[in-house]
């Protein structure tokens, strides 16, 4: 069966390409007024740049295949994240404040749950040289107004920050492996598990890491937060960074959650993901990775977000359009082709009806383009004839 295409891997039809397609376009122009500019990296490059600072989880979820040219391993891009740091630091190499953007399909070995696509659409924004919390606020701001012009907007937007756990997990001096074992099951919520390995631990240290799951909620998480957290440097560093968030953001639907630690071992400061009714995963999410681009020769502080736009187009109500305007077929540069250039210069869909056609399963048509007196006006068709038979 030639038709069948690989699981988790499917077409576009003509409505779902449609919705993408207008979501691609306004939100690709709500980044430019907002300062952003379009990049558009390679779908494929070597695997050691590809994959420069993204950690092992991408690693995994790259496909690779081996240049003919060159005899080395290529990787087709899982995440479009590390390639515009690359394009920052290498490429335009700016001094200032670098902002980019980009929307592109990637391709990922397996899917991220069962129902999730093996091939995205990648849509996102990074701001690169400000390591302030007025760049973090930005991109927060930024994916919000991105999710509300899609007309899905963030019913909440979490906020952590993994410089939390890092600081704990400094002072306790735990190994590779325990700090990896700690990480997935706060990342579970799991705390029954989490009681063994952290009794091997000192107080305040196991205290502190025990609740850590419980740290979730309103505001009112910074001021738990404060209080059953040791006053290491690097974590009252951190609670005043959301504190200051949460300030300057009134408008948002925030909440914290210092367990989410999604992406650790390649953010190092604020991460976000926004959520969105009846999904159980995040619809976006972002955070700050400085020094992404050290192995590019610069070690910018970097901050920003993503999301699919193919989730983005399921979840969204497809825009209200007019059907389309059913024509003759107009033979050459007369008055007829005149107004059907118009039409369409306008942006009205305008069918010209093929000799013998008696039935289109396209754009359904509502109006039709007729000749009265000499001039060529456009009616609504009455009747049950609407043009597509």
């Amino acid at each position: 069966m030639n038709w069948l295409l690989p699981e988790h891997i499917a077409d576009a039809l003509p409505a779902e390409a449609a919705q993408i397609e207008r979501l691609r376009r306004t939100l690709l122009d709500l980044f430019r007024v907002h300062g952003y500019e379009l990049v558009m990296p390679p779908l494929l490059e070597y695997l050691d740049s590809l994959l420069t600072g993204s950690g092992h989880d991408l690693r995994l979820r790259t496909f690779k295949l081996v240049d003919q040219l060159s005899g080395r391993t290529l990787g087709v891009r899982a995440d479009i994240t590390p390639q515009v740091a690359r394009i920052d630091a290498h490429l335009l190499n700016r001094q200032g404040v670098a902002r980019l953007c980009y929307c592109a399909s990637v391709l990922h070995t397996l899917p991220a749950s069962l129902t999730a696509s093996r091939e995205p659409i990648q849509l996102g924004a990074e701001l690169y040289g400000h390591a302030g919390v007025a760049a973090d606020r930005e991109v927060i701001r930024l994916m919000a107004a991105t999710l509300a012009a899609a007309g899905v907007p963030a019913a909440r937007i979490d906020l952590g920050h993994v410089g939390v756990f890092r600081a704990l997990a400094a002072a306790s001096g735990l190994d590779a492996e325990l700090e990896g074992a700690l990480l997935q099951l706060l990342q579970a919520k799991d705390v029954p598990s989490l009681r063994e390995p952290c009794g091997k631990l000192d107080e305040p240290l196991r205290s502190a890491l025990l609740a850590l799951p419980d740290l979730y909620g309103g505001v009112e998480t910074l001021a738990a937060a404060a209080e059953a957290l040791p006053p290491l440097p690097a974590i009252t560093a951190a609670l005043e960074t959301l504190r200051q968030l949460q300030a300057s953001l009134p408008d948002l639907p925030l909440s914290f959650d210092l367990a989410d630690l999604r992406g650790y071992h390649y953010h190092n400061g604020v991460v976000f993901a926004a959520y969105y009714p009846d999904c159980s995963s995040a619809i976006a999410r972002g955070g700050r990775y400085d020094g992404v681009g050290r192995a590019f020769g610069r070690a910018r502080p970097a901050t920003g977000f993503s999301m699919d736009l193919r989730e983005l187009a399921r979840l969204a109500e497809s825009a209200t359009q007019s059907g389309a305007i059913l024509a003759p077929v107009a033979a050459a540069q007369t008055t007829l082709a005149a107004a059907i250039a118009a039409l369409r210069a306008q942006g009205e869909i305008v069918v010209e009806r093929l000799p013998a056609e008696t039935c289109s399963e396209g754009p359904r048509c509502d109006r039709q383009l007729v000749e009265r007196d000499g001039q060529w006006l456009v009616e609504a068709i009455t009747g049950t004839d609407h043009g597509n038979g």
